[in-house]
């Protein structure tokens, strides 16, 4: 019987995996919708007073995301609040829903990298996520391997999908 050869294994591809930089930590939503009036208006006075009957130190190692899913105006002070009190205790606050949260998250982890490592390198993304990765991350590290990589490809290493391949170099 022939030996079985990994061809996958020595072909010399590099798998990166946006799932293994997805937050650890618990993403909490703060959604003012939940202290309009009427749910239209948001009164200051009442706000204030919810929002010190807040236990915000059950944020503690959490990150936040402040939004409004209501269809209503939100002045920019109330945002203010909740970041003053959220602060001391929050990991990390950011404005939108959790979706933007992780956009975010990708962009700055990504942004914050240095891919010379990857010069001349065949690079698989991997896909088929277990958590929400959103699809900007994928876009983030592809510009960001771009101007390294020799070729960057997503999917499995047995099964992938081209991207982007450098050209040849003319002798």
């Amino acid at each position: 019987m022939a030996e079985l050869i990994n061809r996958v294994a020595n072909s010399g591809l590099v798998t990166l995996n946006l799932e293994l930089d997805f937050p650890q930590e618990e993403i909490v939503v703060f959604d003012i919708k939940e202290y309009l009036f009427k749910g239209l208006i948001l009164k200051e006075k009442d706000f204030r007073t919810a929002l010190k009957e807040i236990k915000w130190e059950d944020l503690e190692g959490k990150h936040l995301c402040i939004t409004c899913s209501a269809d209503a105006i939100i002045p920019q002070w109330a945002y203010m609040l909740i970041a003053a009190y959220a602060t001391p205790v929050a990991l990390s606050i950011y404005y939108g829903d959790k979706h933007a949260f992780l956009i975010s998250w990708y962009k700055e982890l990504i942004g914050s990298r240095s891919y010379e490592i990857y010069e001349g390198k065949r690079i698989v993304i991997k896909g088929c996520s277990d958590v929400p990765v959103p699809p900007a991350a994928y876009m983030y590290l592809t510009a960001a391997l771009q101007p390294y990589a020799q070729s960057i490809m997503y999917g499995e290493p047995c099964s992938t999908v081209p991207v982007f391949k450098r050209p040849r170099k003319l002798k």
